[in-house]
Parts: structure tokens; C-alpha cells; sequence
């Protein structure tokens, strides 16, 4: 007797290539509908506010305390070698290049993106999807368009404000607490960091994690069961996946920009 029914095993398979169609032709749709999604900017407008406002209070106070972090671990680290004056540089290029978008993506996938999910979540659970085809209305042109557009914006933005605070908690460590020569500190910071090497492919990475995270969390919200369990399940995926995929994408991206 086999230990597995290979029906099953078809059944099962077959879901998950119908779950990625599913997925793959609501993102088409979704890029499809930048052009009409622009035309209406008001609605992404209100998007990016919201989902800033959503996740700026947390990007900042955790960008602040992982300058802190680096300003102080990064200081005994160089102390060994005579390089204390990198300081700046170390922390700049550790926040731009890798930190700031990363831990950027990931809260914003537990912050804005469970709401996200939640709110499109209860929108068919309360049946509000289907009211509005009903009134022939699309509702991806009208609810998801806005919103995925609208955190692909805001990720960017986002990792800017946190590597921003991140770089002055280092300076704050690092020459108001420790003593380094400020003058050392922004001087290697500036000679060191190159626009489009460093700061641009951080802007792309952001980039792209906004796209993964929106477009993971409109999808599970649009798929969950319309069931408070249903809803509550979709939006823990949000951040299982969203997390997940954030990181994968992360060591892609970094051998693709820093390796070659």
C-alpha cells in the first residue's frame, strides 16, 4: 500500500499552479492599470499618506536605535584596526545598501501591509467587492490599483526617512557620545558613498520590496475566505510571505548589484 495517494498529490499540485495563475493575472492587471491608476492620482495620494502615516512612526524610532547600534558596534569593530574615522562611512553604506531597505520592507509588511490585507479582507467578507461589480464597478481598478501603487511609492520614501534617522543616530553615537571627529565622520561618509552604486541601487531595492510587499498583501487579502478566520489567516500569511519573500529577493538583488 503506498504511503501517499498520488491523486492527492495532483489535487494538491494543481491548486497551487491555479493559486499562481491567479496570482500572476491580478498582477498583469494591476500593471496594466498604472496608466488609468495615475490618471486618478488623487486616489494613490491618499494611499501613500495613509500607509505612511501607517508605518512612519515605527521607520523612525527603529532607524534611530539601529544607528545607534551600528554608531556603537561599528566603532569597536574599526577601534581594533585604527579606521575609527569610517565610522561614518560604515554605517552610511550599511544602511543604504542593505539595512534601510530590508528592515524597511519587513515592517512595513507587518504594519501597512496586514492593514492592507485586512481591509480588502473584510471589504469581501462584507460582500462590498461584490456590490460594487454589481454596480459595475471593477474593483481592482478601484481598490487594489490605488493601493498597490500607492505602497510602491511609499516604500522608497519610507527607506529613505529610516537610513536617514539611522545615519544621524550613528552620528549621534559615534561624535556626540563616543568622540569621533565629525569632521572625519561626514568627510569618509561623503567620499565613500556613490549616488548611483550605492544610494540608487538602494532606491531599487526599495523599489522592488514595495512592489512584493503591496502586491502579496492585495492578494491575500483578495483571496481570503470571506470568514473573520478567513481574514485573520490571510493576514498572518501577509506577513509570513511578505517577510520571507523581502529576504529572498534581498540576496538576489545583492548579487546581482554587488557581485558582478
Amino acid at each position: 500500500m503506498s504511503w501517499y495517494n498520488p491523486a492527492d498529490v495532483g489535487f494538491a499540485l494543481r491548486s497551487k499552479l491555479s493559486d499562481l495563475g491567479r496570482g500572476a493575472r491580478l498582477f498583469l492587471r494591476l500593471v496594466s492599470l498604472a496608466g488609468p491608476s495615475f490618471r486618478r492620482f488623487g486616489l494613490i495620494r491618499d494611499q501613500v499618506h495613509f500607509l505612511g502615516n501607517y508605518s512612519l512612526a515605527i521607520i523612525t524610532v527603529s532607524g534611530l536605535f539601529v544607528g545607534f547600534v551600528l554608531g556603537l558596534q561599528g566603532y569597536y569593530t574599526l577601534q581594533r584596526y585604527g579606521s575609527s574615522e569610517a565610522l561614518g562611512l560604515l554605517v552610511a553604506l550599511s544602511l543604504v545598501r542593505e539595512l534601510g531597505p530590508v528592515i524597511t520592507a519587513l515592517l512595513f509588511a507587518g504594519r501597512a501591509g496586514t492593514s492592507l490585507t485586512a481591509e480588502i479582507g473584510l471589504m469581501k467578507a462584507g460582500e462590498q467587492l461584490s456590490a460594487m461589480e454589481m454596480m459595475a464597478v471593477d474593483p481592482v481598478s478601484r481598490i487594489l490599483a490605488p493601493r498597490f501603487w500607492g505602497g510602491v511609492i511609499a516604500m522608497p520614501l519610507l527607506a529613505a526617512v529610516f537610513s536617514a534617522v539611522g545615519i544621524v543616530g550613528g552620528w549621534a553615537i559615534g561624535v556626540l557620545l563616543i568622540g569621533v571627529d565629525p569632521g572625519a565622520f561626514w568627510s569618509q561618509m561623503q567620499g565613500g558613498v556613490d549616488v548611483w552604486k550605492d544610494v540608487g541601487n538602494g532606491v531599487v531595492k526599495s523599489l522592488v520590496f514595495g512592489v512584493a510587499v503591496s502586491f502579496i498583501a492585495l492578494l491575500e487579502g483578495f483571496e481570503a475566505h470571506p470568514t473573520p478566520e478567513g481574514v485573520s489567516r490571510a493576514t498572518t500569511r501577509t506577513v509570513v510571505v511578505a517577510s520571507l519573500t523581502v529576504l529572498g529577493l534581498d540576496f538576489i538583488l545583492t548579487t546581482l548589484m554587488f557581485s558582478i
